[in-house]
């Protein structure tokens, strides 16, 4: 090796070193080489999709998914003694989303711009025309379609041979490029399976998504501080940030309230929720615990299918067969009927309590007729047919009778003087003030001055001369 190409080597991979951070450029140990990561900077809302019609039977074929970072293209290079005076870098180019064939075209133009540049070092322009010109030069646009390549036919590509053979596959026969038989060794398409890339192609876009993130600065709209990305946090469906400290508090309230489905954006009308995995970052154990079991209990309680074993000691959730009304506990094996919650009773009418019957009798009058149906199923039609004739039976006592003050029997009074007498007890009482008489003299009540009920024995009764000295008489 000439004392100009080693200097030249030397001061190449300082340079490259000094520009790049080392994610994108790391020299080797042993070789004069290294490796250089190259990462697209992809236009707004690009897409990548699956094809329908894709030979392997995956689960997402036919779907789309919008992202902001491809994995990056991996350029490895070996530096031979005489470079760069006369020979190029041996090198082999990776990618897990470009075809084989996709990957020969760059090889190519790789070699041609080696060609463009011969006996001067190559390494920083492969690297910029890789980083701002793959895509144009693939007439790759959005949506892209994702292909795995196949390597049947492998030729052995070197400079001299690019050189030689015409293979465009820039320009307009950029789409035409995967039709291409031929494929060059230094090009490898390192992923096992379309299914695989894919996840590997989310995943990556959500671990550089996470990390823009954690570097930027975000003014939190709870405490109106500044702070970074990595002391924030932001809801998926809205995108609204607040910082961790702000939300922790927040969170934490809310669930000590029992409130864990109003876990919502602070920002006012916000519909988004934080998901499960938000609230366990951002909690205590303990509270996390609260917070996913009440939220897998309001979640039961919205599930039509879904009732609570009655024993106070059990109350774990059940399965309810549809058109069936036996619930069966799978932990204390209790059978019970799923509407009135006691004991199954088979076909027999559900049992309805004394207390019940006013609900039943309200909901039986307000309901449709295929609600009134169910019910009359559900309880049975002489019991609804018995519970509105004793509703209306107390309605009309309440309105026309009074109860005995000594036994409480419903009287009604139809004619004669307030001198009442029960025909359950046979107590003497006052009509008017309700009050109990004295068996010797009841009339003394409305004929002593003191008693509040004083001449008042036929008050608001229409009697005539004939009854009032029959009933004085009396």
């Amino acid at each position: 090796m000439s004392s100009e190409d080693r200097e030249a080597q030397e001061d190449e991979l300082l340079a490259l070193a000094s520009i790049y951070d080392g994610d994108e450029f790391r020299k080797a140990e042993s070789v004069q080489g290294g490796e250089t990561r190259i990462y697209l900077d992809l236009p707004q809302n690009f897409k990548i999709f699956v094809s329908g019609n894709s030979n392997e039977c995956l689960q997402n074929s036919g779907f789309e998914y919008t992202i902001c970072f491809l994995p990056p293209l991996v350029l490895n290079f070996e530096l031979p003694p005489d470079y760069p005076s006369s020979s190029p870098p041996s090198f082999t180019l990776s990618g897990k989303w470009l075809s084989p064939t996709q990957l020969s075209a760059l090889c190519k133009h790789l070699d041609n711009l080696w060609e463009e540049h011969r006996g001067s070092v190559v390494l920083f322009a492969w690297m910029q025309f890789l980083k701002e010109e793959t895509l144009g030069y693939l007439n790759i646009v959005s949506p892209f379609e994702l292909k795995m390549g196949s390597q049947k036919k492998v030729q052995r590509r070197t400079a001299q041979a690019s050189a030689n053979t015409e293979l465009d596959f820039g320009g307009a026969a950029g789409p035409d490029v995967d039709q291409e038989d031929v494929v060059d060794e230094r090009a490898v398409q390192d992923v096992e399976s379309l299914s695989s890339l894919i996840q590997e192609i989310l995943d990556f876009d959500q671990a550089q998504q996470i990390k823009c993130f954690n570097s930027k600065l975000f003014l939190c709209n709870i405490c109106f501080c500044e702070k970074l990305g990595s002391e924030c946090m932001y809801f998926l469906e809205c995108r609204h940030v607040y910082c961790k400290a702000c939300l922790k508090d927040y969170f934490e309230i809310q669930i000590r309230d029992g409130q864990v489905q109003c876990l919502n954006c602070p920002e006012p009308k916000c519909p988004s929720v934080a998901t499960p995995g938000q609230v366990k970052e951002l909690v205590e154990a303990e509270l996390f615990a609260r917070y996913d079991r009440l939220l897998l209990q309001s979640t039961l309680d919205l599930m039509a299918d879904v009732v609570y074993c009655p024993r106070p000691c059990c109350q774990l959730p059940v399965m309810q067969e549809p058109g069936c009304t036996m619930g069966i506990c799978s932990s204390c094996n209790f059978a019970f009927c799923t509407l009135c919650r006691l004991t199954y009773h088979g076909v027999s009418p559900c049992k309805v309590t004394a207390e019940k019957l006013i609900d039943l009798r309200n909901e039986y009058l307000q309901a449709d007729e295929a609600n009134k149906r169910f019910l009359e199923q559900r309880y049975g039609k002489r019991v609804i047919q018995k519970a509105l004739e004793e509703m209306e039976s107390k309605e009309w006592l309440e309105k026309n009778s009074k109860s005995c003050p000594c036994c409480g029997t419903p009287i009604e009074k139809l004619d004669g003087c307030n001198k009442m007498t029960c025909t359950g007890c046979m107590q003497y009482f006052c009509w008017i003030c309700m009050g109990s008489l004295s068996r010797a003299n009841p009339y003394r009540h409305f004929t002593d001055p003191a008693s509040p009920c004083f001449n008042r024995l036929f008050h608001a009764v229409d009697v005539n001369g004939d009854i009032w000295e029959d009933e004085v008489e009396d």
